[in-house]
């Protein structure tokens, strides 16, 4: 697979009607589609205030100075750009599903959670990028792996696609470490997407101090949950070895319907926490996956969040 084909173009032609449903007014230094808290030179009506000298005359309201003898000039909202930052987890959990026929992990196959994550964040990007919003885009593992500086407008499509084809899958994946490093925290105020299974080493409570420090630095964040359907309904059975793929390490386990189980109450919980931790700061988090379509990941769990918008 080519980086040309991580999204179709079909695909594209219907991305490129919606918006991301961020809900903040921004204020950025070039012009796009979003409400700014400032006022500036778009078409919808803000407020009046007092002619001073200097003012543009074409904004001057003859109406309300025919009817009151006050001169007034009419203010806009300013339409700026919102700073999208998207985060792809790398780590080498995140290279499982759409098995080859060799019973092999497959990046490049249907199901595949790295690919499925990265097809996601191309799809934001590209949204992002048709409404002049500005996208800068990393991938993880325990550090920061790769970055690529802010783009605008949709002729930078190719670039964001190209590294997001291109990004590796890593070692040992930690959220809190990557973002630890000088410059991974996004500079401006805006939304940031993590795209991740959320298989934590360092625990639950490493999570929400890492999304404590992402919503105070002004982001809205958004985090997608990207699980396989083998680890959502694992099909095992009999005495097996599971191996850690990040860790190596490995553990018998004789695989029975009690133990799947307690599996299952485990991940519920285990969703529920993460939930809960992001509730409590004003942070979405929805779960997909990786088999699911692009249609309905976007089009139905997404916008049915109000994540993006028709």
């Amino acid at each position: 697979m080519t980086s040309a084909h991580l999204l179709p173009p079909d695909w594209m032609v219907r991305l490129e009607r919606l918006t991301l449903g961020s809900g903040r007014r921004v204020a950025g230094m070039l012009q796009g589609k979003r409400r700014s808290s400032r006022l500036g030179s778009s078409l919808e009506f803000a407020d009046y205030r007092s002619y001073a000298p200097g003012d543009d005359i074409r904004r001057f309201d003859w109406g309300v100075y025919s009817r009151t003898g006050k001169p007034f000039v009419r203010q806009f909202m300013d339409e700026q750009e919102l700073m999208v930052s998207l985060y792809v987890d790398c780590s080498a959990s995140m290279d499982f599903g759409g098995s080859s026929l060799d019973g092999k992990p497959n990046r490049d196959a249907a199901g595949n959670k790295l690919l499925f994550a990265k097809r996601l964040a191309a799809s934001i990007g590209y949204i992002a990028l048709c409404s002049y919003e500005r996208v800068g885009a990393y991938c993880y593992s325990d550090r920061l792996d790769g970055r690529l500086p802010v783009l605008r407008g949709r002729g930078s499509t190719m670039r964001l696609f190209q590294f997001l084809h291109d990004a590796p899958p890593g070692g040992e994946g930690s959220l809190s470490s990557a973002l630890g490093e000088p410059g991974a925290m996004p500079r401006l105020s805006g939304m940031t997407w993590v795209f991740s299974d959320f298989w934590l080493g360092e625990g639950e409570s490493a999570m929400g101090s890492i999304l404590s420090r992402l919503a105070g630095a002004g982001q809205e964040v958004v985090l997608v949950q990207v699980l396989s359907p083998e680890e959502i309904h694992p099909d095992l059975s009999g005495d097996l070895r599971l191996v850690d793929s990040e860790l190596n390490t490995g553990k018998e386990v004789a695989i029975t319907g009690r133990v799947l189980q307690s599996y299952r109450d485990e991940l519920e919980r285990y969703q529920n926490e993460l939930r809960k931790i992001a509730s409590e700061r004003g942070i979405s988090f929805v779960t997909l996956s990786s088999d699911m379509t692009l249609q309905e990941a976007v089009f139905g769990v997404l916008a049915g969040s109000g994540l993006v918008r028709v």
